[in-house]
């Protein structure tokens, strides 16, 4: 997620399919006043228990009733949904990239007013992805980032000391196939493994590293460019761990975490919910460093996760606005979202508090990730280009991807990549 982030979303939909339509709440006939809140996401109900109570318990006069979509029906229930202008529906999570789309077509409420508000409770990146024509349809609930996990024991088998977990000491890609593959020699299956390996979220930063940008630009951000040099030689490089079996090629995406939990591999390239997986299935000394960069290239992490929103058809507004706001704005609140789950607040005071919990999660293994997630987002973070027609451009990307890992050709395959996108596009012009 991914995205989960997008990657967090998608496992814990994946892992609950049968919960949807579950309700969080324990009441469906709502208060006294009949002030009845309706959100609609992807999570296990479990996931938004914590902030509906919270909020329900401060809010005497107002109940939430959460209902689940499997993620892979998250965007098709909302299209049809809101253009139907469903009132069942008053708040809704979106995938950060969506949201201008989504606000393009009329199906989120104006929030304007929190402009101020949202700007100082998270990060310039987590505010922008939120505007859409200069006015804010959504606010940021979850962020996200991306690091490097390492089995040192693997490494001191080869005989290569494990790398720093500080930034500045960031090790570059050139450097970990090298150590990679010199640990296959001695032993390990595999010398490097993405956990999105079809995933535009955490390979956007190979040719952000390379200045090959976002692979979207142009005034009115409908312009694909995903065939310059830096795309070009990121997505080579890409290409050359599947063929050269640096990488598995028959390994999906989110499917790769238990190869490094079971030893396998010596560097992997996860999230934050990936520290508590580690710590309670991986049986061996291992650490948490920066995702690397390209040699002469800069240091780029992904960033983003989950904005909530307004349905413009929705009886109840205020109430909705106020959940929202409770959920994104307050501190408490917005830190109640990740009670029962490892994602990163995007609330910049809740993330100082959740932060050290996160790091305690892998006990010695996890020494500095709360220095280092703080250090990322603030200094390396770029986000999903924002674009009303990203849907498109990502779907057609992720695809890319995978031909390229299984043996097309890089260039042709990333011509025809933005042949395609532009076609799709014509029609949003």
């Amino acid at each position: 997620m991914r995205r989960v982030s997008l990657a967090l979303v998608a496992l814990s939909a994946t892992a609950a399919l049968a919960l949807s339509g579950c309700s969080a709440s324990s009441s469906d006939s709502g208060s006294a006043d009949g002030s009845v809140v309706k959100l609609l996401g992807a999570e296990d109900p479990a996931t938004f228990a914590p902030v509906i109570s919270a909020f329900e318990a401060e809010n005497k006069g107002t109940t939430v009733k959460y209902t689940q979509v499997p993620f892979d029906q998250l965007s098709s229930t909302l299209q049809q949904r809101l253009a139907a202008k469903d009132k069942d529906i008053d708040v809704y999570t979106v995938d950060q990239p969506n949201v201008s789309q989504l606000a393009a077509q009329g199906f989120l409420e104006d929030l304007s007013d929190l402009k101020d508000q949202a700007k100082k409770a998270t990060t310039p990146e987590q505010y922008s992805v939120n505007v859409y024509q200069d006015k804010l349809w959504a606010l940021s609930v979850w962020n996200s980032t991306q690091m490097m996990f390492v089995n040192n024991d693997a490494l001191a088998k080869a005989g290569i000391a494990a790398p720093s977990a500080n930034p500045a000491e960031r090790w570059t890609w050139e450097q970990t196939v090298d150590a990679g593959k010199a640990a296959q020699v001695a032993g390990s299956k595999w010398g490097l493994l993405f956990e999105q390996v079809e995933g535009y979220y955490q390979l956007q930063p190979l040719a952000e590293s390379l200045g090959g940008g976002s692979g979207i630009t142009g005034k009115d951000m409908l312009t694909a460019d995903v065939t310059n040099p830096g795309w070009t030689k990121a997505m080579q490089w890409y290409a050359d761990l599947y063929s050269n079996n640096v990488s598995p090629r028959g390994v999906g995406g989110f499917q790769t975490s238990p190869v490094f939990a079971d030893g396998d591999v010596p560097f992997f390239i996860g999230g934050p919910w990936d520290v508590g997986k580690f710590a309670e299935n991986a049986k061996f000394n291992w650490s948490v460093v920066p995702m690397p960069a390209f040699a002469g290239g800069k240091a780029v992490t992904p960033n983003g996760s989950w904005s909530w929103g307004i349905n413009p058809a929705s009886d109840h507004k205020d109430a909705a606005k106020k959940f929202l706001e409770f959920a994104a704005l307050n501190p408490a609140g917005n830190l109640a979202t990740t009670e029962k789950t490892t994602i990163i607040p995007a609330n910049t005071e809740a993330q100082a508090k959740y932060l050290p919990t996160l790091e305690a999660l892998g006990g010695t293994h996890s020494t500095g990730v709360a220095d280092l997630i703080t250090e990322e987002i603030k200094t390396t973070a770029v986000p999903r280009p924002v674009s009303v027609g990203y849907v498109q451009f990502e779907s057609m990307m992720n695809k890319a991807f995978a031909d390229i890992r299984n043996g097309s050709p890089v260039e042709a395959r990333l011509k025809d990549a933005q042949s395609q996108i532009e076609a799709a596009w014509k029609k949003l012009r």
